[in-house]
């Protein structure tokens, strides 16, 4: 069996929609039910996006794939942002930094591959 590379934002995206979808627990727990779906959405697909990004066809293909995921990484910034505001949750500002990093590694990434083309 042949050991795969270890990929580190591969690793960091599921990391991540395994914590987020455990905090959308919490939100539907406190009836914050469209929250926690809008959450849960974006946070996961971060990961599936780039999961998706691996098995590319293209350099172009690759690099809009990784754009998606960067997107959704916002997006999921964005709902954390709310959160962080309105609801007294203690990992909100733990989920905020992941995600913040996922936005770093995944611009580097981005610009990286786009000087390659």
């Amino acid at each position: 069996m042949q050991s795969k590379e270890k990929n580190i934002i591969v690793e960091l995206s599921f990391q991540f929609a395994i914590d987020i979808a455990n905090f959308s627990k919490q939100l539907e727990e406190k009836k914050r039910y469209v929250i926690a779906n809008q959450v849960l959405r974006s946070g996961t697909s971060i990961g599936a996006s780039i999961r998706e990004a691996q098995n590319a066809e293209s350099k172009p293909d690759f690099i809009h794939k990784m754009k998606i995921a960067a997107k959704e990484a916002d997006e999921t910034e964005y709902w954390l942002l709310i959160l962080s505001e309105t609801e007294n949750l203690q990992n909100t500002k733990e989920l905020l930094m992941k995600v913040k990093d996922l936005i770093f590694i995944l611009s580097k990434i981005i610009g990286t591959s786009k000087r390659s083309l």
